[in-house]
């Protein structure tokens, strides 16, 4: 498996419906969550929770997903980043739970710069 995102012959990969709605309700619960994780209002009791929203997002696509083999390979780079900043949220593992979050926002970028998703801005900037 290809160890770092890269282009589909210099385009974003297609996605599909399921992708789409998972990544959206990701990118709408982090798009709420960042102001108050951004001011440092954010309890642990708050990351837990948008961690098992990302977690639950997750599962929803990999189940339903169904990419062509190439993109699969791409996107399942996006869901290990988005899904280790999911651990970290929920308290799991040596990152804080505020870097797990930045973890989840950075890889909401990625996905935007890799796929295909109409309309696509993710959270905290383009």
């Amino acid at each position: 498996m290809p160890q770092q995102l890269q282009l589909d012959a210099g385009k974003p990969w297609k996605i599909d419906v399921p992708l789409r709605q998972a990544m959206d309700n990701i990118n709408g619960a982090m798009k709420q969550a960042f102001p108050r994780i951004h001011g440092n209002m954010f309890t642990q009791a708050d990351y837990r929770k948008l961690g098992e929203v990302v977690d639950k997002e997750i599962a929803y696509a990999v189940a339903n997903c169904k990419l062509e083999p190439r993109a699969d390979a791409m996107l399942h780079l996006v869901i290990a980043e988005l899904s280790a900043g999911a651990e970290a949220m929920r308290g799991k593992g040596k990152p804080s739970r505020h870097d797990g979050a930045v973890k989840v926002i950075e890889a909401l970028h990625a996905y935007g710069r890799h796929f295909q998703h109409p309309g696509w801005v993710a959270t905290g900037g383009k």
